[in-house]
């Protein structure tokens, strides 16, 4: 049984989907009705454009969501087959999940565009730039992170953001508390703390405002049962109903990304094959060091997509 996955934020690159662009009239037209739907020529920054502008998060999740859309749109093309035909189950990590939505059917391409700009924006403005930080923690050891969180929770939040695997473990919060955690991670058991290079602490509780906002957003959106079912972020389970995967994306903003146990989860329901779709290979790499028994596939260039059978 197969999974198709989608990348988060930080899988980003200058000319991700490029060649899929010049080479395939339906990515092309994905590209052409984002760009559209934005009013700006998202496509021009994704192909040619600087990175660090890439980067801003209102551009990074359009940006990643279009090319992993887009990719599959040629990979389901040229396969003469619909999603539900070759794939059990569909999820993404953090706005990769609102790709996982797009992909089924649930929403638009162009609402999904739209909706990942607004999470952008608001994911950006929930916070005063250099207040908010987030931190890798590598660590065979978690028995004691616990304690370490209460230990700085008086100078500030800082909560668990993403359960990536048993290994690695990303927190977020107040950039005065996460500084103050990794300084003092080695002595709770954590084997490498690094803080990371992003604009905002995603995926904790100082995020409510972008939470807010994005609810009052899905309220103009009915959601579409699925072409098949997705394992949520917020749940790590998996999803049939619309109101329910509506709720699920709302919690997701504040909550961690629950991605260890979404691995469990596929596993533990007789997927052995793993797709990851769309630009880098960071969810591949943490199914490969989940589980050597995982057959785990990328489709990230036309040379994937000649090699690739599901």
């Amino acid at each position: 049984m197969n999974i198709l996955v989608f990348p988060g934020q930080g899988s980003q690159k200058i000319g991700m989907g490029k060649l899929f662009y010049e080479n395939f009239p339906i990515a092309r037209n994905v590209f052409e009705e984002v760009d559209e739907t934005l009013k700006f020529k998202l496509s021009k920054l994704i192909f040619d454009g600087d990175i660090k502008e890439l980067s801003l998060t209102s551009n990074t999740q359009p940006a990643l969501m279009a090319v992993s859309i887009a990719i599959l749109k040629v990979f389901l093309e040229e396969h003469k087959m619909n999603i539900n035909q070759k794939f059990k189950f569909v999820c993404g990590h953090s706005l990769g999940e609102f790709t996982a939505l797009c992909a089924a059917n649930v929403i638009s391409l162009k609402d999904t565009a739209n909706l990942l700009k607004i999470r952008g924006q608001a994911m950006q403005e929930a916070v005063p730039k250099g207040e908010g930080s987030m931190a890798a923690l590598i660590s065979s050891d978690f028995s004691k992170l616990d304690n370490l969180l209460e230990m700085v929770k008086k100078i500030g939040v800082c909560e668990i953001a993403n359960h990536n695997s048993s290994e690695q473990i990303v927190i977020s919060g107040h950039t005065s508390a996460v500084q103050e955690l990794v300084k003092n991670s080695s002595k709770f058991s954590i084997k490498k703390a690094l803080l990371l290079n992003v604009s905002a602490p995603f995926h904790c509780s100082l995020m409510m405002p972008a939470q807010i906002k994005l609810e009052n957003e899905l309220k103009e959106i009915t959601f579409n049962e699925p072409d098949l079912p997705i394992i949520c972020n917020y749940t790590a389970v998996s999803e049939f109903n619309p109101l329910k995967l509506k709720d699920n994306i709302i919690n997701q903003v504040t909550n961690k990304v629950r991605w260890k146990e979404t691995m469990e989860y596929a596993h533990n329901n007789n997927i052995n094959k793993v797709l990851e779709c769309g630009s880098g290979k960071v969810l591949s790499g943490l199914f490969k060091r989940f589980s050597k028994n995982l057959n785990v596939h990328n489709l990230e260039t036309i040379e994937d997509l000649k090699d690739l059978e599901i």
